[in-house]
C-alpha cells in the first residue's frame, strides 16, 4: 500500500471515530440543529480528517474543528472566518489554488501542505478538554508517521495545539528538546530534519482584535515554506 492509500485509509477510520461522548453527542447536535444561516446544507457531523496531499512537505496543525465550520462542511478549516484567513494566506504565499474554502467539493488543492488537527472533533465552546485531546493524539500521530518521509516543517496554530502537538512529534519518532519549548509566535525549534513554528491561531478572537495580522501569518508560512523546500 502507498502513502496515498494508507493516508486515505487513516482518513476513513478517523471519520468514523466516536470515542470521545461528549464531543459525539455535542458535533450530532450541532448537525441536526444546524445554523439558520446553514439550515439548507446536511452537515458532515462527524469527525474531521486532515486534508491535503500524501506526500506534504509542510504540516499545519491547528486546534479542532468550528461547529459550523468544518463540522458542517466536513474539510478542515472550510466554511469558517478561521478557514478564510488560513486559506486566503496559504493562495497569496503560493500554497493554494484559490484564496477561498466553501465547502468539500469546491476544487481547492494545497500545495506541498497538508492541515490537521490534534482534535478532530467539534468541541463545545472550541474548547476540548485535557482528555479528549488525549484521547484524539494517536490519529494525528499516525499521520505525522505516514507523513514523515516528506515533511520538512510544520507550523502549530496556538498554544492548545503546540501542547498537543508536541507530544505527538515525539510519538511519530522525532526527538523534541527537554524541557518542551513553550509556545509564542514566530518561535522556530528544530526537529530531526524538521523545523517546527508556532503562529497564532487564526481565531477571530486574534485577527479581529490584531493580535495576528496577515502579513504576520503570511511571515510564518514563507518561513515555514522555505524550510520545508516549496516554492
Amino acid at each position: 500500500m502507498d502513502d496515498s492509500s494508507a493516508l486515505a485509509r487513516l482518513d476513513r477510520r478517523v471519520a468514523d471515530c466516536r470515542a470521545c461522548p461528549r464531543l459525539v453527542e455535542w458535533r450530532e447536535e450541532v448537525a441536526r440543529t444546524k445554523r439558520a444561516a446553514f439550515a439548507d446544507w446536511t452537515y458532515w457531523g462527524r469527525p474531521v480528517p486532515g486534508f491535503g496531499p500524501a506526500d506534504a512537505r509542510l504540516a499545519i496543525i491547528g486546534l479542532a474543528p468550528a461547529a459550523h465550520g468544518g463540522n458542517r462542511t466536513g474539510r478542515m478549516f472550510t466554511g469558517d472566518r478561521s478557514g478564510d484567513v488560513l486559506y486566503q494566506a496559504l493562495y497569496e504565499v503560493g500554497l493554494a489554488s484559490q484564496p477561498t474554502s466553501v465547502s468539500a467539493d469546491d476544487g481547492l488543492e494545497l500545495y506541498g501542505v497538508r492541515v490537521t488537527a490534534p482534535v478532530h472533533c467539534a468541541p463545545p465552546a472550541n474548547k476540548p478538554t485535557p482528555g479528549e485531546r488525549d484521547t484524539c493524539r494517536p490519529w494525528l500521530v499516525q499521520e505525522l508517521k505516514l507523513l514523515r518521509p516528506t515533511l520538512r516543517a510544520a507550523v502549530v496554530l496556538g498554544a492548545f495545539g503546540w501542547q498537543a502537538a508536541l507530544p505527538a512529534f515525539t510519538e511519530a519518532g522525532w526527538t523534541v528538546p527537554r524541557p518542551r519549548p513553550a509556545f509564542a509566535h514566530g518561535i522556530r525549534v528544530p526537529l530531526d530534519g524538521l523545523a517546527l513554528f508556532g503562529c497564532f491561531h487564526v481565531s477571530q478572537r486574534n485577527t479581529f482584535t490584531g493580535r495576528l495580522t496577515p502579513e504576520m501569518l503570511r511571515e510564518v508560512l514563507c518561513a515555514a515554506a522555505r524550510a520545508a523546500g516549496l516554492p
